[in-house]
């Protein structure tokens, strides 16, 4: 029994096939440039006939085992039919046909984003090839690097929350500042009523010419343990300690009186010669004036 490729080689199957190629049409060259194209109707076919390659080509670059030369050469056949496509599209809109550059399906790069203008995206690469080496690291995600933020992003996110503008809306905060900010408030009114009746209580001995005494103030400790033995007469006596003025202390009015004569000493010297100095004394010497 004969083989297939002997019965392909025989005499009368080469008739055959000679004789239906006679009854062909011959076959029509696609033209090199698109602009020599003056039918709508063949700048189709040969956008179609295009399209048709591009498949074919784009099938054959998913096998890996052909190669790196082989697979390098289907990836720049398949760019170049791209381009070529583009031409006859542009060509076919020249000739009033359907845009179909708008109508084709998008187009998106390995990482899904959608690629907008096709002839400006450069050379692509299909299948196997973008496995080569050289081409890999072209496919390769960089690694993301922590950006530090600029000062416009930072402020950028600040808002009235932020400083606490709304803090009161909620009703919760306003109440408890109330309640703390009494309890502070009475505790200075304490403070200042304490202290003031020490200071009042002072004034009133040193202008009469009595002498001071006052009772130190002990802490809640130190109260107890006094109120404990007070029943103890040289006990309370020996924890009483007592201040002393011997001599008349001044009052508040002396004392800023005698400060804003010190600090007008302290401008004259610094402002003034020795010369002016001993002749404002002479002066104050001539008129007895004491200060």
């Amino acid at each position: 029994m004969a083989r297939n490729e002997e019965k392909a080689q025989s005499m009368l199957n080469r008739f055959l096939a000679f004789k239906n190629e006679e009854k062909k049409k011959p076959k029509e060259k696609r033209p090199y440039l698109a602009s020599e194209c003056r039918d709508l109707a063949d700048a189709d076919k040969w956008r179609l006939q295009i399209l048709r390659e591009i498949g074919r080509k784009v099938m054959e670059i998913q096998n890996p085992g052909l190669g790196e030369h082989r697979l390098r050469d289907l990836n720049d056949e398949i760019n170049k039919l791209i381009r070529e496509k583009g031409h006859w599209e542009r060509r076919i809109l020249e000739l009033g046909g359907p845009n179909y550059a708008k109508t084709a399906p998008k187009i998106t790069d390995y990482e899904g984003n959608q690629i907008v203008d096709c002839r400006g995206m450069g050379y692509r690469y299909f299948g196997a090839a973008k496995q080569l080496p050289g081409v890999r690291e072209l496919f390769e995600k960089p690694p993301e690097t922590k950006k530090r933020r600029s000062r416009y992003e930072m402020y950028k996110r600040i808002d009235a929350d932020y400083y606490g503008y709304r803090d009161e809306e909620d009703g919760i905060l306003e109440p408890l500042e109330k309640e703390a900010e009494q309890k502070m408030r009475d505790k200075a009114r304490e403070e200042w009523n304490r202290i003031e009746a020490v200071r009042n209580a002072a004034k009133k001995t040193v202008r009469s010419g009595e002498v001071a005494r006052v009772r130190p103030v002990f802490t809640e400790e130190e109260q107890l343990v006094d109120d404990e033995g007070s029943s103890d007469d040289e006990t309370s006596k020996s924890k009483a300690r007592e201040f002393v003025a011997h001599v008349p202390l001044p009052d508040v009015k002396e004392i800023e009186r005698m400060v804003v004569e010190k600090k007008k000493q302290e401008l004259l010297s610094k402002y003034t010669s020795e010369v002016l100095l001993e002749e404002q004394q002479e002066a104050k010497d001539l008129l007895n004036i004491q200060r």
